[in-house]
């Protein structure tokens, strides 16, 4: 207990002044005033990873830049090329991470919380944030080997039946390689699985090695030994790599000898090896005769990494068709937004097994931020089990004083929760169950709590106290996107309220939320008048910027403005004016890249408001999609990779998921709107477009639509909860017309343009 009384901050002062480096409490001093005051500072959570982030990074500056005739995965070979866009000077970076090929995409199966990870040249990294294996094809007359990693290029995709999996295949004159990467469950436990073909024109070598890395850098490996008896190799006495049969010749090297790829012509070899430096490496190679193709597949038994990582999983596998059976489909002529549909839904049902994951890899981790985002598509493609399973647990992560904790300081969340809840209540038209109900009457006390009242600053009067808020806003402040979650949150919390037949609470949220909104505006009304007068900044201090984009869900999802709302408009100018690069939004802030679910955020704004510019920022999207339909958080804007976040992100799936939604399907007050977005391209003579069935506050709905010549034939089958809404259909190059009363079909002519 004494320790706390002792002077922390002069004795750290007093060792730097002796050691001749800054005082680190001056530093931080000085960087917290960029920040407004707040009873919060940086998230804990987010320091820690970034203190692992990196520490790999040091890691990476030490053993990657000094051994340059490795075979290193594909970021490295490119991020350290000086011919390549993605390169990146080293100079006086303390750190080498991967800042310009952030990408890989995971298999797995639904309701397991595994995923090995596959990177745009095929490396599979089995292993959670664990070690990598590589394949080559080696041929044995000196000439040039095939290394995926040094490839330009290669095709890859996924595979959807029988099973998710990523298909990698690379040609050159005479070789030819292919992987094909999955989870499977045949053998009666979770096993990752590689199935790999080689063919030669010439002898050669089908190569199958384990590397110390994976997509962030470099993993340990201290052991590696072979067990005939398997055959298998055992890593770390931990991991068995199982082949389906003996490998024709084995190497081995540790750190002292070099990259195991610089020994494969040596005949003689050990059947283990050990590296004190922790960077082992190993090579199983099967003979390759010319023309004759070359087969060989490894097995990694995943049910102890099950165990170890998530031991209180309350969720067993299902069949991928059995957890999409209830899923919106998409049929569509464009085959490229067909694919990337596909690839969205079955990313949302791989990151939401018993708990929901905005990422694989570096964000396998849960925000509610993220969460509510991916659970609200997840709703909208009718998977209302799965998103209810994963609800439940929500009241659990509420803190006692009605606080749901992500993080300290995002004051987002609560508005957050309270919204999705209500989502799901509207589309499902189920009462909710009483620990929901008590969780939102605390969540929403919570929001009317943290309101500051009294405020010296008239800008601030009314609002959310500065918080971290969503990191890629900018530092501790006011954040109007806290506030226009927060209110409505409370909107949510009283409609639910009435529901459940509480009228003071129904009543007290509904007021707090009605004077929650004039606050919002009445501080924006106040900032000083300059160029964009009208336009929502982030926070009431702050000078238009990109983190602007976070006031823009006022419209967006939570439509507390109207369409064409003028400062919505004035602010969605700005963004777009200055703030695009090829087509997306570009977030300056932290990101350094473009990002997706901003920029179909962005869209659905466009959309809302009949502004056929949608479109080009859907088109723009599509051409940043990786091969394997995935989106990182942002993406670099010469090199085309990842720049920031997860490879593989669980909010840009979402988004896409709702943005081909309401292109068919759109809520307005009350009115299903009809294929307002539906890209002209795609309605061909005699080939019949269709989405759903998709939840609705009205039941659920399938959009049908058929053309025929000059005439486009518009069929909705639907099941509807009480009479049906009121349909407008708004479908561009038609008529505009309202679907008849008690009937489920319209036939519109063509406009002459």
């Amino acid at each position: 207990m004494f320790l706390q009384f002792l002077p922390w901050r002069f004795l750290i002062k007093r060792a730097a002044h002796a050691y001749g480096v800054i005082d680190p409490a001056t530093v931080l001093a000085r960087i917290r005033r960029f920040s407004q005051p707040s009873e919060v500072q940086e998230p804990i959570e987010l320091l820690r990873a970034g203190i692992i982030f990196q520490a790999r990074g040091l890691i990476n500056t030490r053993a990657i830049q000094y051994n340059l005739d490795w075979v290193w995965p594909n970021w490295v070979e490119r991020q350290f090329n000086p011919s390549d866009l993605s390169f990146i000077p080293r100079a006086f970076s303390a750190t080498h991470v991967n800042l310009t090929q952030r990408n890989w995409s995971a298999v797995g199966q639904p309701n397991l919380p595994l995923y090995p990870l596959i990177d745009p040249r095929g490396l599979f990294t089995p292993l959670y944030n664990g070690w990598s294996i590589d394949f080559w094809i080696i041929p044995s007359c000196g000439e040039d080997p095939l290394l995926p990693s040094k490839e330009k290029s290669v095709l890859q995709r996924y595979v959807f039946d029988p099973n998710l999996s990523v298909l990698t295949r690379l040609e050159r004159p005479g070789l030819r390689l292919e992987t094909s990467a999955d989870l499977s469950l045949e053998n009666g436990g979770p096993e990752a699985r590689v199935q790999i073909k080689g063919l030669a024109d010439r002898k050669g070598w089908l190569c199958v090695s384990l590397r110390p890395y994976n997509p962030e850098g470099i993993q340990f490996i201290e052991k590696i030994s072979y067990d005939s008896s398997g055959p298998c190799f055992r890593v770390d006495d931990r991991t068995k790599v199982y082949f389906d049969r003996p490998p024709d010749r084995l190497a081995f090297s540790n750190y002292e000898e070099g990259d195991v790829f610089n020994r494969l012509e040596e005949t003689v070899h050990e059947d283990k090896v050990t590296c004190h430096v922790g960077l082992a490496t190993s090579a199983a190679l099967f003979a390759l005769e010319p023309g004759r193709e070359g087969r060989t597949e490894i097995r990694i038994p995943l049910a102890e990494e099950l165990k170890r990582e998530f031991p209180h999983a309350d969720s067993a596998a299902v069949s991928w068709r059995s957890a999409l059976r209830d899923s919106a489909r998409l049929e569509i002529p464009d085959k490229k937004i067909q694919y990337l549909f596909d690839c969205a839904v079955r990313t949302l049902v791989l990151l939401s097994p018993h708990d929901i994951f905005p990422g694989p890899f570096g964000y396998r981790r849960f925000w509610f931020r993220d969460a509510c985002m991916m659970l609200s598509a997840l709703m909208a493609l009718g998977l209302l089990e799965r998103s209810k399973r994963i609800l439940d647990k929500f009241p659990g992560r509420q803190k006692r004083n009605g606080f749901f904790l992500s993080q300290e300081g995002e004051w987002d969340s609560n508005g957050q929760v309270l919204w999705i809840m209500d989502r799901f209540q509207s589309l499902t038209g189920q009462d909710l169950p009483e620990g929901w109900l008590k969780s939102i009457l605390k969540g929403a006390n919570w929001l009317i709590g943290k309101r500051m009242r009294n405020q010296d600053r008239e800008r601030l009067e009314g609002l959310l106290p500065a918080g971290f808020s969503a990191e890629h806003l900018g530092p501790n402040d006011y954040y109007y996107w806290d506030d226009f979650w927060g209110t409505a949150g409370l909107r949510a919390a009283g409609r639910l309220a009435g529901l459940a037949g509480l009228e003071d609470e129904r009543r007290k949220f509904e007021a707090e939320a009605d004077d929650f909104l004039k606050a919002i505006f009445r501080s924006i009304e106040a900032i000083p008048e300059n160029k964009f007068k009208g336009a929502i900044p982030a926070a009431p201090y702050r000078r238009m910027d990109a983190g602007a984009v976070g006031s823009m869900v006022a419209d967006w999802p939570l439509k507390l403005t109207a369409p064409n709302d003028q400062r919505v408009a004035r602010t969605l100018s700005f963004l777009m004016e200055h703030c695009f690069h090829r087509r997306g939004f570009f977030q300056d802030m932290i990101h350094s890249g473009i990002n997706i679910y901003l920029t179909l955020g962005l869209a659905q704004t466009l959309l809302r408001f009949g502004d056929d510019r949608y479109q080009t920022l859907i088109t723009a999207s599509v051409g940043l999609a990786s091969p394997t339909g995935q989106w990182p958080e942002a993406i670099h804007p010469f090199s085309g990779g990842g720049c920031m976040g997860d490879g593989q992100h669980g909010w840009a799936a979402a988004e896409w998921v709702w943005m081909i939604r309401n292109m068919f399907v759109r809520e307005e007050d009350g009115l299903l709107m009809i294929g307002s977005g539906i890209f002209p391209g795609w309605i061909e003579p005699g080939v019949p477009i269709s989405f759903g069935p998709t939840p609705t506050p009205y039941g659920p709905i399938a959009v049908f639509l058929k053309p025929e010549g000059e005439e486009l034939e518009v069929h909705v089958k639907a099941k509807w909860r009480e009479k049906p809404p009121r349909m407008e259909t708004l479908v561009r190059g038609y008529e505009n017309r309202p679907l008849p009363e008690h009937s489920d079909r319209i036939t519109l002519k063509r406009i002459a343009q």
